[in-house]
């Protein structure tokens, strides 16, 4: 069974935890104050590499915006199906814009879920933080980054800090008023200390940079 809490009172727990480290960490939290760290429970895993795969490398409203257009093509679902993604012609999908990388990512990770290398949501909710990481980063185009977003908002795991995010690695050099942020080989090493409580890290560091 995999333990995680991101309810109000484990949140509350987490910013107990990381303003106990030290004085650096107890400023930054008094400073933002409660972690308010919203997950998006309810989601399968399709459906949020997918909108993952979406977002990487853009401003988030032009991201919105193409996630918009697509899923005006299916009006008549919440999102569409593994099937229903495959059924749709490129020229369709690159006209919500699309790039040609992310169109055979997506298309991908919908045949993936047909051929059950992505799991359900019933399934991934048994499966290990590392587990998941293993089996989805072998899917074309989808990296560590966007598993651990996926683990972080759509499974809500309470241990998860993306060393590869920019925003992590920034934002621990602006608490620690380091002269350049850390290596992600050196912030895992930096980021024991914050165990179990890493995704609320996440959220406290994501917070210092803007």
């Amino acid at each position: 069974m995999i333990v995680s809490d991101l309810s109000a009172a484990g949140l509350q727990q987490a910013s107990v935890h990381l303003a106990s480290i030290d004085l650096d960490w107890a400023r930054h939290v008094a400073t933002i104050g409660p972690c308010l760290h919203r997950a998006t429970p309810g989601r399968e895993p399709y459906e949020a590499l997918v909108r993952a795969i979406a977002y990487q490398q853009l401003h988030a409203r032009a991201a919105e915006a193409i996630l918009q257009r697509m899923l005006a093509l299916y009006p008549e679902a919440a999102f569409p199906s593994p099937q229903q993604l495959l059924a749709t012609t490129p020229l369709a999908l690159r006209g919500c814009g699309f790039s040609a990388n992310k169109l055979t990512t997506v298309q991908g990770i919908a045949q993936a879920r047909l051929d059950g290398l992505v799991p359900s949501r019933a399934e991934a909710l048994g499966m290990a933080d590392d587990e998941l990481i293993e089996r989805l980063v072998t899917l074309r185009g989808v990296g560590r980054w966007t598993v651990e977003m996926l683990l972080i908002y759509c499974l809500e795991r309470s241990d998860i800090l993306p060393v590869d995010d920019f925003g992590v690695r920034e934002g621990y050099r602006r608490i620690k008023g380091l002269d350049k942020a850390p290596t992600p080989a050196q912030m895992r090493a930096l980021a024991l200390p914050l165990s179990p409580y890493r995704t609320a890290a996440a959220w406290y560091l994501w917070r210092a940079v803007g």
